[in-house]
């Protein structure tokens, strides 16, 4: 779990505009936003299960652009 210290930016009748985090917890979110974002992407592929390509040539397929 991550623990964050944030302060609010606020305006001139008191509603919140912005965060400010400290770096090092920003840090720790977006690596963890980046885990769940893996996951996801995991997840997706798992639900459209097709045959297995071999690495090169999904490498060119990728780099001619017929990926899907």
């Amino acid at each position: 779990m991550i623990t964050v210290h944030e302060n609010y930016v606020v305006d001139e009748q008191g509603n919140r505009k912005a965060v400010v985090v400290p770096v090092k917890e920003w840090e720790q979110i977006l690596e963890a936003l980046e885990a769940l974002d893996d996951i996801s992407v995991y997840d997706a592929a798992k639900r459209y299960p097709s045959d297995a390509v071999p690495f090169e040539q999904a490498v060119l397929e990728i780099r001619e652009g017929k990926a899907e």
